[in-house]
C-alpha cells in the first residue's frame, strides 16, 4: 500500500523534521506468503522475493559537495566506480573511519550546531548502483523493494526516476517500482546519508556506521494479497480458554466471491481446528475458539501454526500466509507482572546486534549461536538495545523461548546528559511538537511490524532521551493499539511528571539497597533494571545481590544485564596481526575509547569467564545438597523437572569416586528432597570430599545435546589426617649475605641484600627467576578506573615497587629453619610486612605473610606474594574453584574443582590488558615443565587466592591492548589470602562493596607451602 506522488527531491530534507519518509510503503506485519500450501508448510524461501544482496557499485564522497550529484541518470557510467557488498557497513568496507562514541553525539566538538541542524561539510555519502532484471515470474505484476536497515537516510531512484526518501535506520522501508520499471536491465541507485534528523535520535551506545546494512530484496504480491496481518491469540481469566483472531488488511478491495479460510495446527502439524473469514472490503477476520490450548512461555515456547488461505472469485488459491501463534497472556496482576497468570522474573540480557568482522550485520548463524548461548546459561529474556532487530530474531525467540522488550530506535543521550549531569535545556525530544510526528513514525514501524511475535512481552519507547509529552504520546500510542503488552520507559526516573510513559519502574543501575527502599515503601508500580551489572571486561561482582531480590519482593521482576556482546571489531596492528580493537583504534575522535566492551561474551563470540556466575545466578532449578540428600527447588512457573536428569557426583580431592542418579520430579513452584547414601568405605581415606549434584538434559533439545548442565549444587567437607613428620637432615650455612638451608635433593638459599627468598632448587633445578615480594596491586580493571581506583589508592602501587627490608632473622633447629624478612614502606611508619619461610627436611617451604596495616590508608586492592619462575614451567592443576576464574565477589558460580591450563590460557582475553586469571578457595596448584618437574603451592591453615600469568601486573598495568604486552620470559606467580573484588554495579564510579574489599588498618595474614611436583 503505497501512494507515489511526483516530487522533486531535496538536501533540505536532513535536516527537516518534517520530512522522513516519501513515498513510503504504510508499515505493516513481516509475515510470509506463497503460492501453494506446500510453500508455505515449508516455510522457505519466497517464490515472490527476489534478493538484491551482493556486489554493488558505489562511489563514496566525504561530504554532499564531493557526491557525484547526478550518479542515478541512465546517462552517467558507473563502471569504473568501486564495488561494495550489501548489506554491509560502508566503513568496514574501506571507506572513511568507524566511531565509537556513548553518550555524545559524534559531532561534539567538531561543530556547533543544534538539533534539527546536520554538519553537511562532515556528512559522508554513500552512491550505490546495481543492475537488475525482474524475474520471470514476476514480470506484469507490481514490483516493491524493500531495505531492511539502512543508516540513517537514504534517497531511492530507479532508472533515472526520484522513487522515494527514508529515515529511521533500523525498521523495513518499502517503496512501489512499478510505474518507473523498463525491460531488460533496470538502474537502480541509492544515495545514503550518514548523518540526517534521524542521528539526533540516534545516539546509541554504540559504533557510528552508515550504508545499506540489513537485506534488501525486490517482491511482488498476487492479485488479492494480505497487505498486514494482526494475529491476536488471547486467554480468558482461566487461561483454558483461548480465542484467535487473525485480522487481515488487503492492498486492495476485496472481490465480492472471494473465499478465505484459515487452519490451526499444533506443533506436531495435526489438524487443531478450521475456520472461515469473514470480510468487507479491505479487511477480514478469520476467528478461532481454542478450548485448553497448549500456553507459550520461554520455559515452553509452544507455538501452533497458523495458515491462511485466500481464493479469488473462480475459488483459485492464490495465496497462503503462515504464521506462528503463540497463546499468552501478559498482565499486571495486584500491580506485578504476570504471564499465564503467574509472577514473572526477568533474568535478561541487553543484546546488540554485532559481529566483529561486520559491525550490525549479523548472520543467522550469529543469531543462533547468541540465543542458544543465552539458553545454555538460564538467561529467559532479551531487551533489544536500542533499536528494533532483524525480524529473524524475533522468530528465533518465539521459537526457543525467550521473552523480550522490543525497543524502539530513539535515543537522545546527548542532549540531555552531559558528563554525567542531567542537563535537559535543549532535550529532544520533550515536548517539541515538531519531533512528534518522526518520533511516533519510528514507533509505529516497530510496532506494526513486530506485532504477531509471542516473544514480545513489552515495548519500549526507547532508551535515554529524558522524558517529555512526545515519549508520553508514544506510550499511549503502544496501549491504544496493543493492550496485550506492557509499556516500558526508564527516562521517567529523571522526570516524575512524566512518569505515565512506563507501566512499570525501570532504573539503570540502582544499587541493591536502593531497590530494597523502593520497595519497602509501598510502591505503584513493579520494579525492574532495564540495565544492571556493567559487564565492562573483568566485572560483574556482586550480581547475587540483586539476584537475591527476586524471592523477597514479590514486586522486584528481575532485570538485563548491560549487555550481552562486547562491541569490538577486528583490525590488524602496524605487523598485520589482526586483534579486537575498540574506540579509538581507528583514530576516531571523538570516542570513548574501551567503554564499548561490557559484554558477556567477547566480540568474535567466545564466552567470557563472567558467564559462569550468570548461568549459576540466574538458573531456575536450585540445588541444596548436604552429605545426606539433595533438595531441588523448582523455581520455573511452568514446567516440571521431569525433562532433567539429576546426577550427584562424590569426589576425593577433586577426582571421581562415586555417581549416582536420582529419580525425580518435582512440580513449577514446588521442591522436593532426596535423600542419598555415600558407601562408608569411600570415606576411609582423608581428603576433601566434594559431592556435586547436576541438573542435566534427559534428551537433546534445539539448544544443548543431552547430558547438558542446566544447574548445580555442591557440598564440601574435608577429612584430615595427622600430617606425618617430616623426615631428613637440614645442613644450614649463614654466610656474610647468604642464608643456606640444604638437603637430600633440595637446597634453599634467602639473601639479607635482596631481602627475600632467592633461590630455591629440587633436583638441581632452580624454581626461583625473581625473588617474592609483597605486593599490594593487581592489574586495575577499567571498573577500578571507573573508580579512580589508581588516583584513590595509588600509594599502594608505590609500595608494591618500593620497599625497605628492615629486618632479617633466623631461627633453626634440626627440624625446622625459619627465615623472617621484615619490610617497611614509605606511605605510612606503621605499615609493615613480615613473610617467614620454614623449610622442612623433606623439601617443603611453608610461607606465611603477615601485614600489619594503619589507618587513613586507602583500601589495598590485595595482599600478596609475587615471584618469577621460567617461562618454561607453564602448565596448571589446579584444584580450587573453578574452571573459570573467580573473585571475591564473583565465585557463586564456581565450584571446587579439579581442572588443568596453562599460564598462557590462564588469563582472559579482555579487551584491554587488566587482571585475570585469579582463582579462589585453591586448596593447592601445581606448577609444571614439559618433563613434568616443578613445584606445588598448597594451602595450609584455609584456601588461598592464586594467580598464574606471564606477566607482572605492573606490565598489564601499562598495556592497552596485547599486543602491548612483553614478549614471555617468565611465569609470574601470585599468591594472596584474599583479593578486592572486581566489582559491577557500574562501571563509572562504584566501588567494590565493603565486604569484598581489604580494609587498610586490618591485619591480613595466610599461608602454604611450596614443594616440589
Amino acid at each position: 500500500m503505497t501512494n507515489n506522488t511526483k516530487v522533486t527531491p531535496s538536501l533540505d530534507w536532513l535536516s527537516d523534521t518534517s520530512v522522513f519518509a516519501v513515498n513510503r510503503a504504510a508499515a505493516h506485519s513481516d509475515h510470509l506468503y506463497y503460492e501453494t500450501m506446500e510453500q508455505a508448510e515449508l516455510r522457505g524461501e519466497m517464490p515472490w522475493r527476489h534478493s538484491l544482496n551482493g556486489q554493488w557499485k558505489f562511489h563514496y564522497a566525504k561530504n554532499p559537495a564531493a557526491r557525484p550529484a547526478i550518479f542515478y541518470e541512465q546517462g552517467f557510467d558507473c563502471s569504473s566506480w568501486d564495488s561494495i557488498t550489501v548489506p554491509a557497513h560502508i566503513q568496514l568496507e574501506g571507506h572513511g573511519t568507524p566511531q565509537y562514541v556513548n553518550t555524545m553525539y559524534p559531532w561534539d566538538g567538531v561543530h556547533d550546531i543544534r538539533p534539527p541542524e546536520v554538519p553537511m561539510e562532515d556528512n559522508p555519502v554513500g552512491s550505490y548502483v546495481t543492475q537488475f532484471t525482474v524475474p520471470k515470474h514476476m514480470e506484469d505484476m507490481p514490483l516493491f523493494i524493500s531495505f531492511q536497515g539502512v543508516e540513517s537516510a537514504f534517497y531511492v531512484w530507479l532508472n533515472g526516476h526520484f522513487v522515494g526518501y527514508s529515515e529511521d535506520s533500523f525498521t523495513p522501508a518499502a517503496f512501489d517500482l512499478t510505474d518507473y520499471l523498463q525491460p531488460g536491465d533496470n538502474k537502480l541507485a541509492v544515495e545514503v546519508y550518514q548523518r540526517s534528523t534521524g542521528s539526533w535520535l540516534e545516539d546509541q551506545d554504540f559504533w557510528r556506521f552508515s550504508g545499506i546494512f540489513r537485506d534488501v530484496y525486490l517482491y511482488t504480491t498476487p492479485e488479492i494479497h494480505v497487505f498486514d496481518l494482526a494475529v491476536q491469540a488471547r486467554l480468558d481469566d482461566t487461561y483454558s480458554k483461548g480465542s484467535l483472531k487473525a485480522a487481515m488488511q488487503f492492498q486492495e478491495a476485496l472481490p465480492a466471491a472471494a473465499k478465505i479460510t484459515g487452519s490451526l495446527h499444533d506443533k506436531n502439524g495435526r489438524l487443531v481446528q478450521e475456520a472461515e473469514g469473514l470480510f468487507s472490503e479491505q479487511t477480514a477476520v478469520v476467528p478461532f475458539d481454542i478450548d485448553k490450548p497448549n500456553l507459550w512461555s520461554a520455559e515452553d515456547p509452544y507455538l501452533y501454526s497458523l495458515y491462511l488461505q485466500i481464493y479469488n472469485e473462480e475459488g483459485q488459491l492464490v495465496e497462503v500466509v503462515p504464521q506462528q501463534v503463540g497463546f499468552r497472556r501478559f498482565e499486571m496482576i495486584d500491580k506485578v507482572m504476570c504471564l499465564n497468570g503467574e509472577r514473572v522474573v526477568f533474568k535478561g540480557v541487553n543484546r546488540h546486534e554485532f559481529n566483529a568482522r561486520t559491525g550490525r550485520v549479523v548472520s543467522e548463524a550469529d543469531m543462533l549461536w547468541d540465543i542458544k548461548t543465552m539458553k545454555q546459561h538460564n538467561i529467559n529474556a532479551v531487551r533489544t538495545s536500542h533499536y528494533p532487530n532483524q525480524t529473524r530474531w524475533y522468530e528465533l525467540c518465539d521459537m526457543y523461548g525467550l521473552y523480550v522488550i522490543d525497543e524502539m530506535n530513539l535515543e537522545t543521550h546527548g542532549s540531555w546528559q552531559k558528563l554525567g549531569e542531567v542537563e535537559p535545556s535543549w532535550n529532544i525530544p520533550g515536548n517539541l511538537p515538531e519531533w512528534q510526528d518522526i518520533v511516533m513514525d519510528r514507533a509505529i514501524s516497530m510496532l506494526e511490524r513486530d506485532k504477531n511475535h509471542p516473544s514480545i512481552l513489552i515495548w519500549s519507547c526507547g532508551n535515554e532521551s529524558y522524558a517529555g509529552e512526545v515519549i508520553v504520546q508514544v506510550a499511549n500510542y503502544f496501549r491504544q493499539k496493543d493492550p496485550s503488552r506492557l509499556v516500558h520507559y526508564e527516562g521517567v526516573f529523571h522526570a516524575r511528571e512524566y512518569d505515565e510513559a512506563s507501566d512499570m519502574e525501570s532504573r539503570m543501575y540502582a544499587k541493591a539497597a536502593n531497590i530494597i527502599t523502593y520497595l519497602e515503601n509501598d510502591p505503584e508500580k513493579p520494579f525492574i533494571l532495564c540495565e544492571y551489572m556493567h559487564a565492562m571486561n573483568n566485572s560483574l561482582g556482586g550480581m547475587d545481590k540483586y539476584t537475591e531480590l527476586e524471592n523477597k519482593y514479590p514486586m522486584y521482576q528481575g532485570g538485563f544485564i548491560w549487555d550481552y556482546i562486547d562491541q569490538a571489531l577486528v583490525k590488524k596492528d602496524r605487523f598485520g596481526k589482526e586483534f579486537l580493537a575498540y574506540g579509538g583504534d581507528f583514530h576516531d575522535r571523538p570516542t570513548d575509547y574501551i567503554f564499548c566492551t561490557d559484554g558477556l561474551v567477547f566480540a568474535d563470540r567466545k564466552l567470557s569467564p563472567k558467564m559462569q556466575e550468570v548461568k549459576y545466578l540466574y538458573q531456575n532449578i536450585k540445588l541444596d545438597v548436604t552429605d545426606k540428600e539433595i533438595k531441588v527447588r523448582n523455581e520455573n512457573l511452568f514446567v516440571d523437572t521431569s525433562a532433567y536428569q539429576l546426577v550427584w557426583t562424590l569426589r576425593r580431592d577433586g577426582i571421581v569416586v562415586y555417581e549416582e542418579s536420582v529419580q525425580q520430579q518435582v512440580p513449577a513452584g514446588e521442591e522436593a528432597a532426596y535423600s542419598i547414601t555415600i558407601p562408608q568405605s569411600l570415606l576411609a581415606e582423608a581428603g576433601v570430599f566434594t559431592i556435586d549434584a547436576s541438573m542435566q538434559l534427559a534428551a537433546s533439545t534445539a539448544w544443548a545435546e543431552a547430558g547438558f548442565e542446566v544447574a548445580f549444587g555442591q557440598y564440601v567437607w574435608e577429612k584430615q589426617l595427622a600430617a606425618p613428620k617430616a623426615s631428613g637432615i637440614l645442613r644450614v650455612v649463614e654466610g656474610d649475605v647468604n642464608i643456606g638451608v640444604h638437603g637430600r635433593d633440595f637446597a634453599v638459599q634467602f639473601s639479607k641484600t635482596a631481602g627475600s627468598l632467592t633461590s630455591l632448587r629440587y633436583d638441581g633445578k632452580e624454581m626461583i627467576e625473581i625473588p617474592p615480594y609483597p605486593t599490594f596491586w593487581r592489574a586495575s580493571t577499567d571498573n577500578d578506573n571507573g573508580y579512580q581506583q589508581s588516583y584513590t589508592a595509588g600509594v599502594w602501587l608505590a609500595a608494591s615497587i618500593a620497599r625497605k627490608c628492615t629486618d632479617v632473622a633466623l631461627h633453626a633447629d634440626e627440624k625446622q629453619v625459619d627465615v623472617t624478612f621484615t619490610y617497611t614502606f614509605a606511605i605510612a611508619e606503621k605499615v609493615t610486612v613480615q613473610t617467614i619461610y620454614s623449610v622442612f627436611p623433606d623439601g617443603k617451604v611453608r610461607v606465611k605473610a603477615v601485614y600489619h596495616g594503619a589507618a587513613n590508608l586507602p583500601d589495598l586492592p590485595t595482599f600478596a606474594l609475587s615471584l618469577k619462575t621460567s617461562a618454561d614451567y607453564s602448565n596448571l592443576e589446579w584444584f580450587a574453584k573453578g574452571p573459570e576464574e573467580n573473585y571475591e565477589d564473583r565465585s557463586r558460580g564456581a565450584r571446587l574443582c579439579r581442572f588443568q591450563n596453562t599460564v598462557v590460557t590462564n588469563g582472559t582475553a579482555y579487551a584491554r590488558p587488566q587482571e585475570s586469571g585469579t582463582r579462589t578457595g585453591v586448596r593447592w596448584l601445581t606448577l609444571t615443565n614439559e618433563q613434568g618437574s616443578g613445584i606445588q603451592l598448597q594451602a595450609a591453615d584455609a584456601p588461598i587466592t592464586c594467580n598464574a600469568s606471564p606477566y607482572t601486573a605492573l606490565e598489564i598495568e601499562q598495556a592497552n591492548h596485547a599486543y602491548e604486552l612483553p614478549p614471555v620470559h617468565y611465569t609470574v606467580l601470585t599468591v594472596a589470602g584474599k583479593q578486592m573484588g572486581v566489582g559491577g554495579d557500574d562501571s563509572w564510579g562504584a566501588p567494590v562493596h565493603p565486604e569484598h574489599r581489604l580494609a587498610a588498618a586490618e591485619e591480613q595474614s595466610f599461608v602454604f607451602t611450596i614443594n616440589r611436583a
